[in-house]
């Protein structure tokens, strides 16, 4: 009865948390001993009962600091004097203000917003299809979780597995440069056709006069993430504490340096935080609880032992993660999939001898690409809410994307040292 309730409860579209606690509500009232309700609300406290869980409403508030420090613009001019000249350039521009913008928000729903409002018109404008321009911007916007500074690896990390912090924000750098250079690749060879005929993006790069002014525009929205990310590393602050260094970093940058913060907005941009904050840690609350349970039951260990006895390679186990995560995806909150599959799937990937680092960036990438694929991507949504260009065009033109996608995947996941070798190089 009570997993027909969890998946009612998912058909009918309920937030997942609610969906959890409802299934497991239903569970207390006709278990025997020890399903307590009590205990099963302890569980619920314990979840959130972490200092280390700090981090994730600071690194929110951080970013909706530098969201409201216009910095949007700073990064597309940034990104335009670096990339613009070449071939698709205003495509170019698009994927690699994601990449910058990754290192400031660490939400792929606040870069596909915030970049998407600019990036659409303006391509439109240079002749590309709208519906491509909200495709691509909302392709590119899954680097932004990948690349450090990021919530899902900060909650891997901290609730899930236990994983070094400063190895996983190392291992996503490769990947999201390699994912950005590959939608890169595949835009330049393929501009001929989205865009046939059209005038040369050179005009946006011609439109900015001040080509130095611009590079030290973005230089210092680009110096948080490598304070916050290399002070880690460094073994100088926790994830915690460099969380409310970002903090503090953005408000100097918006409030005092470009003075498009002022203390009416503080109000605003706290409540904002406080509401997306609260989204993830009710899904962390919920999902601990109903973690507790499957572990009481020993069900994490029943699974180990049917997979260690019945399969024997390393390489079926990860296509078998890649096609669940990919099929969980079309339907699951990431983090809500993280939360409840990981705690299963990680013990099994280590007695199989997969790297805890390469694992875990397999992981948050495959539910990353989640983002994108109907029929509950948030950032296909989120794209269509700026382009207003239909969801059925919107769905046909980012499958390409999609595809890259999911190649980048596969070679992250059978090249291993396009994840590993960063964190090893620096000790990790």
């Amino acid at each position: 009865m009570s997993i027909f309730i969890l998946i009612l409860g998912l058909v009918l579209g309920a937030p997942i948390a609610f969906a959890i606690l409802l299934s497991l509500g239903i569970f207390m009232e006709f278990a025997p001993a020890p399903y307590h309700a009590r205990i099963v609300a302890a569980e619920v406290f314990r979840g959130l009962n972490s200092f280390p869980l700090l981090a994730i409403p600071l690194f929110i508030l951080a970013g909706e600091v530098m969201n409201a420090s216009g910095i949007t613009h700073r990064i597309i001019a940034f990104s335009i004097v670096i990339v613009g000249r070449l071939r698709a350039g205003l495509a170019l521009v698009n994927i690699w203000a994601s990449v910058v913008f990754a290192g400031l928000s660490g939400s792929a729903i606040a870069d596909t917003s915030a970049i998407g409002r600019v990036f659409v018109p303006e391509m439109e404008k240079a002749g590309y299809p709208r519906d491509f321009a909200a495709a691509l911007t909302a392709a590119s916007s899954v680097i932004g979780p990948i690349i450090p500074p990021s919530i899902p690896v900060i909650i891997y990390a901290l609730t899930v597995t236990g994983v070094s912090v400063p190895a996983l924000f190392l291992g996503g750098v490769g990947p999201g440069i390699l994912l950005a250079i590959a939608l890169s690749a595949y835009v330049m060879l393929t501009i001929r056709r989205i865009r046939p005929g059209a005038a040369t993006d050179r005009a946006a790069y011609d439109a900015i006069p001040a080509k130095f002014g611009a590079i030290l525009g973005g230089f210092l929205p680009l110096m948080m993430p490598v304070f916050v990310v290399g002070s880690i590393i460094l073994g100088v602050v926790t994830p915690t504490e460099a969380a409310a260094f970002a903090v503090g970093y953005a408000l100097v940058l918006g409030g005092l340096i470009y003075r498009e913060v002022n203390w009416r907005d503080l109000p605003r941009i706290f409540s904002e935080s406080m509401r997306d904050s609260a989204v993830i840690l009710i899904i962390m609350a919920a999902v601990s609880a109903g973690n507790w349970l499957l572990t009481y039951n020993r069900i994490p260990n029943m699974l180990t032992d049917w997979v260690m006895g019945n399969i024997d390679s390393t390489t079926v186990f990860l296509l078998m993660v890649i096609v669940l995560f990919l099929v969980v995806g079309l339907f699951l909150e990431g983090i809500a999939a993280m939360l409840v599959l990981v705690p299963i799937l990680h013990p099994i990937a280590v007695s199989m001898g997969v790297d805890p680092t390469h694992f875990g960036i397999i992981v948050i990438f495959n539910l990353m690409i989640g983002l994108i694929t109907p029929p509950l991507g948030l950032c296909l949504f989120v794209a269509e809410g700026v382009a207003k260009v239909g969801m059925g065009p919107l769905i046909k033109r980012i499958m390409p994307f999609f595809l890259v996608e999911v190649l980048v995947l596969f070679i992250i996941t059978f090249v291993p040292q396009t994840v590993t070798f960063l964190p090893r190089a620096l000790g990790f």
